[in-house]
């Protein structure tokens, strides 16, 4: 039977076992490249091994040499330490036998003493007490006289060195209050360059200068002077914003109530952004710092205030100058004259109640916790009340050099006369007057009456009568206090 019979026969069921894959047989070139590629990897390795060896031998060669280094400083730090410590047991006892001997001569010492007493006593036949009181007596004697004759001399010499040690003292005081700052004089005036301007700034039946006017809180004069405006009103803040506006308005040429609003608004933004900037400003160049805002802020209303002719600014930071230094030679409290410098006239920039700046500054500074002494100097700073402490002398001396000084103000001197007169003659006027003094830089008229003219229920009377009239006759800086005074006297005389 075939092999193919065999298969196809029903009883015979042959078993195939499945074949194994073959296995890849490497022959010819391929298999010999592959057993270059181990030797040299091989030989790589062994190379590498022998490499890591040598460097391994040297490693450890040279930490060997490291630590016998090592060992060996040890060794030398080891005898130089017990070098050390023999020469200190050495002078330790060398120490101990001077003591010794100093020991020795000092009861030597005493002994002679003692002995050289007894001999002095048995000379003069007088005790160690009563020798000493001897001595003393004479030397008392001699000393009183010397004394008393240097005491003078050092009197003499103070009165005659005072005044120039004082001057001395003032004059540099001024020099170091000297400033660079330039004093900005506002002139609130804004040039117009035509007639076309200055009707659309007038506007359809004065409709935009009434508003203007209005909202800005001053008063437009167009007729004094051709070819600008002038802008009038006693708060020179406002008087700024103003000129702002309208120089702003005038470049647009867009002039109408609702333009009008929004520049006079975007103005006054900017001015007060420029005047914290001032108020930062000087506060800094001064060397004050971390204020509350709106003190800074009312510092910096001083770039447009003026008193006298003289700017706040330039004003404040000449006096805290002048103040510190002043501080500094009497050995005062700086940082107190400093504050009390910086802030003394805050009170000319308070606009929103009436009161002499002294009061409005006092007040407005109570508000922010200051120390007493800053708020005391500034209220004593024109001797409104008597001043309680050197720190508001100086205060006070600093703002007077500065505001008297030659140039600082601009006030004529005959005007000044004219109104302290004119203020001693309203009160002369009023009967029951017997004297009256304008003091105070003409801030205070001190009234003197006859008692037996005026009663005691007429004096409130005759006090707002000569207030009222000095407000209607007068223009005067600030404020003026009416003092009116009655004295009664009885006399006797024994006989």
């Amino acid at each position: 039977m075939s092999l193919l019979s065999l298969l196809k026969s029903k009883s015979v069921r042959p078993t195939i076992a499945p074949v194994p894959a073959a296995k890849p047989v490497i022959t010819g070139p391929d298999l010999a490249q592959i057993q270059s590629t181990a030797r040299e990897i091989i030989l790589e390795a062994k190379d590498e091994a022998i490499r890591i060896k040598d460097q391994a031998v040297k490693d450890a060669k040279a930490r060997f040499e490291e630590i016998e280094l090592q060992a060996k400083s040890l060794t030398q730090k080891q005898q130089e330490m017990a070098r050390q410590e023999h020469e200190v047991a050495r002078a330790k006892l060398n120490l101990e036998d001077e003591q010794k001997k100093a020991e020795k001569m000092g009861q030597d010492l005493v002994g002679k003493q003692e002995e050289l007493v007894k001999k002095l006593e048995k000379i003069a036949s007088l005790t160690t007490d009563e020798a000493r009181e001897i001595l003393l007596t004479e030397v008392r004697k001699k000393s009183t006289a010397q004394i008393a004759k240097t005491i003078k001399e050092a009197e003499e010499k103070a009165k005659t060195e005072s005044d120039d040690l004082a001057k001395e003292i003032l004059v540099d005081a001024m020099r170091a209050g000297a400033t660079d700052y330039v004093a900005e004089f506002t002139v609130s005036t804004v040039a117009i360059p035509d007639e076309e301007t200055k009707g659309r700034i007038i506007g359809k039946e004065g409709r935009n200068i009434r508003v203007f006017e209005k909202v800005s809180g001053v008063d437009i004069s167009m007729d004094e002077t051709p070819g600008e405006i002038r802008l009038s009103s006693f708060n020179s803040v406002r008087r700024e914003i103003a000129r702002v506006a309208l120089t702003r308005l005038i470049k647009d040429g867009r002039i109408q109530p609702a333009r009008i609003e929004e520049y006079l608004e975007h103005a006054r933004l900017d001015v007060e952004r420029i005047m914290f900037q001032e108020g930062e400003k000087l506060c800094h160049a001064v060397g004050v710092y971390n204020l509350p805002r709106e003190i800074i802020a009312m510092l910096g209303k001083f770039k447009f205030r003026s008193s006298y002719g003289q700017n706040m600014i330039a004003h404040t930071l000449e006096e805290t100058r002048i103040g510190i230094r002043l501080a500094q030679e009497v050995k005062a409290n700086v940082d107190t004259v400093r504050l009390g410098c910086l802030l003394h006239d805050i009170g000319k920039v308070v606009d929103d109640v009436e009161g002499s700046h002294v009061e409005l500054g006092v007040n407005f500074l109570k508000k922010f916790n200051l120390p007493v002494a800053v708020v005391d100097a500034v209220e004593q700073h024109h001797e409104d009340k008597e001043f309680t402490s050197k720190e508001s002398v100086l205060v006070y001396i600093a703002d007077a050099i500065s505001g008297s000084r030659p140039g600082a103000r601009h006030e004529n001197v005959e005007d000044y006369i004219k109104r302290l007169n004119r203020l001693e003659e309203i009160a002369n006027g009023h009967e029951g007057v017997a004297e009256s003094y304008a003091i105070q830089a003409g801030r205070e008229l001190r009234v003197v009456v006859t008692p037996e003219k005026i009663n005691d229920d007429q004096l409130p009377i005759l006090a707002s009568a000569i207030k009222d009239e000095i407000q209607n006759s007068l223009t005067y800086p600030g404020t003026v206090k009416v003092t009116v005074v009655r004295e009664t006297r009885a006399i006797d005389v024994a006989k």
